[in-house]
């Protein structure tokens, strides 16, 4: 008798299990569904989101570099590799907060002294936008730094390639007309950030009397 009681009130458990599994799944999917439902995002609408989205946090290159051509720009460039890799060589004009200790060692949990070093850099330069470049285009730094940073109501921007493209594939994100242009004078080595040189770029248009 006492077994045939065990094994109904095994079956009533197991029972109240799957139902209960059941109706948690049903109510998941309502819920989800009324939240989708209400938000109404629809595929041009997620397509826009993402576009604000780039559009905010990503500074193109070309920019940067037309800038510096003029002799600088309304921006602050920060270099987050390590200290011996910024000295060794850096876009010119970038100040250095490094997020690593070395080429090897993240510094991701000195949170205090990277917040503290972005806040001083947002005092002394009021109403300039803050870009900051890692190691290269898939490098997390930039991403995780930018994290920690929103988190402290800091909002900076990233520029769209990195330190390796910037440096070694210059011909592969400048345009065939900006090619004369030369990497070594948008470099600079040393603690220093560097002072660009105004210049004045070649004409795509050319030279004689079919010119533009």
């Amino acid at each position: 008798m006492d077994r045939l009681i065990n094994m109904d009130t095994t079956k009533f458990f197991i029972t109240t299990i799957i139902i209960s599994a059941v109706v948690g799944s049903l109510v998941t999917i309502g819920v989800t569904k009324l939240i989708d439902d209400s938000r109404g995002d629809s595929q041009e609408e997620l397509i826009k989101d993402f576009y604000e989205v780039e559009s905010a946090a990503h500074v193109s290159p070309h920019s940067i570099r037309t800038q510096l051509t003029k002799g600088g720009g309304d921006f602050i460039l920060v270099d987050l590799r390590s200290a011996q890799e910024y000295e060794k060589e850096h876009i010119i004009s970038a100040i250095n907060v490094p997020a690593y200790k070395d080429p090897n060692t993240p510094a991701y949990e000195e949170v205090d002294r990277i917040v503290g070093q972005f806040r001083d850099i947002i005092e002394a330069n009021p109403g300039k936008d803050i870009i900051t470049y890692c190691y290269s285009i898939p490098c997390m730094t930039g991403r995780k730094i930018g994290k920690i940073l929103a988190e402290h109501d800091i909002y900076v921007k990233t520029l769209i390639t990195g330190w390796n493209e910037w440096r070694y594939y210059w011909d592969l994100w400048n345009h065939d007309g900006e090619s004369p242009t030369k990497v070594e004078d948008y470099i600079w080595k040393g603690k220093d950030p560097g002072i660009p040189i105004a210049r004045e770029l070649p004409s795509p248009c050319g030279d004689g009397e079919f010119s533009c």
